[in-house]
C-alpha cells in the first residue's frame, strides 16, 4: 500500500509557525504546524492551461491526473515530456500531439482555492462490484488512520483508492479535487487500474468530484461528510453508489444502494 506522507518527510509540506493559543488556562504562546500551499502554473505545449492551488507533494501525479480526468490525455503515452519545477512553481508538459488544441472554457469548482475544471459530462459506470457496509466502514477507518498530514497540521483533505479489503493509494492535499487527481496520476504512472475500485475521501463530494470518479470508473464513492445535491443527481445518472457520513458504525447511501447490500426501495 502507498501510504500518505510520513511525519519525517513533512519538510516543505507543513510549516512550523508560532501562534497564541487560548484555553481555560488562559493564553500561551506555542508552535504549531500548518499545511503548505503553492500555486502551480501548468503549461501544456508551451501554453498556460491553468494554475492549481495545491499542497507541494506528488506534483507529477497531480499534473498527470488533472490532464487525464479533464480529458486532455487518454493515457500516459500521450505525454512526451513532463517537468515539474517546484522552485519556480511551474509544470511543463509537452504532448506527443504538438498540435493539440487546449480547452478554453473553464468552470470554477467548489474546491479549496477555487479550482478550475474543463470537463462537464461524465461517463457511465458499469460495474459488478459488491461490498458490505461493514467493509466500507472498515476502509474508512483505515483512511482515518492514514491521515498523517491532517493529524500534524489539519487543514487538508485525504482520499484513497481501495479494493474491498484494503487501501491501495493515499493522497493528501489542501484541495479535495487535487487528492483524486494525485491518485489518478499515480495510477497512470504505476499502471494501476482504477476500474471497479472504491474512492474514499474526507471532503464533501461535489459534482466535479463525481465526474472525476466516473472518469476513473470507480463505482463506489465514500465520504466522511455529505454530498451536494448535484453530486447525488450525477451519481444516480452515472451508476455510482454514493455514500456519505461514513464513520463509526453508520453510513448513508444516496444512490444505487444494492451495490452495498441494501434491499429497501
Amino acid at each position: 500500500m502507498q501510504a500518505a506522507i510520513g511525519v519525517s518527510d513533512m519538510k516543505g509540506v507543513a510549516a512550523e509557525i508560532v501562534c497564541d493559543r487560548f484555553s481555560d488556562e488562559g493564553w500561551v504562546r506555542t508552535s504549531v504546524h500548518v499545511p503548505s500551499e503553492m500555486e502551480l502554473m501548468l503549461y501544456v505545449n508551451k501554453q498556460e492551461l491553468v494554475t492549481i492551488l495545491c499542497t507541494p507533494t506528488k506534483l507529477n501525479f497531480l499534473v498527470l491526473g488533472f490532464l487525464y480526468t479533464e480529458g486532455i490525455i487518454s493515457d500516459i503515452n500521450d505525454v512526451n515530456i513532463l517537468r515539474v519545477c517546484e522552485e519556480e512553481s511551474v509544470a511543463d508538459v509537452r504532448l506527443k500531439n504538438s498540435e493539440y488544441q487546449l480547452p478554453t472554457q473553464r468552470k470554477i469548482t467548489s474546491g479549496c482555492g477555487g479550482g478550475a475544471a474543463f470537463k462537464t459530462q461524465g461517463q457511465q459506470v458499469d460495474s459488478d462490484l459488491v461490498i458490505k457496509p461493514t467493509e466500507v466502514l472498515s476502509l474508512m477507518k483505515q483512511l482515518q488512520e492514514q491521515m498523517e498530514l491532517y493529524r500534524l497540521s489539519g487543514g487538508v483533505h485525504t482520499s484513497a483508492l481501495a479494493d474491498t479489503k484494503k487501501l491501495l493509494l493515499v493522497a493528501e492535499d489542501i484541495g479535495r479535487h487535487n487528492t483524486l487527481d494525485k491518485i489518478q496520476g499515480e495510477c497512470l504512472a504505476r499502471e494501476l487500474s482504477t476500474r471497479d475500485k472504491l474512492l474514499l475521501t474526507t471532503g464533501r463530494v461535489s459534482s466535479e468530484m463525481l465526474l472525476k470518479a466516473a472518469k476513473m470508473q470507480a463505482p463506489v464513492v465514500v465520504s466522511l461528510h455529505s454530498p451536494t445535491g448535484g453530486a447525488v443527481s450525477l451519481a444516480r445518472d452515472l451508476g455510482i453508489t454514493l455514500v456519505g457520513h461514513a464513520r463509526g458504525r453508520r453510513l448513508q447511501v444516496y444512490s444505487h444502494p444494492k451495490r452495498i447490500g441494501c434491499s429497501t426501495n
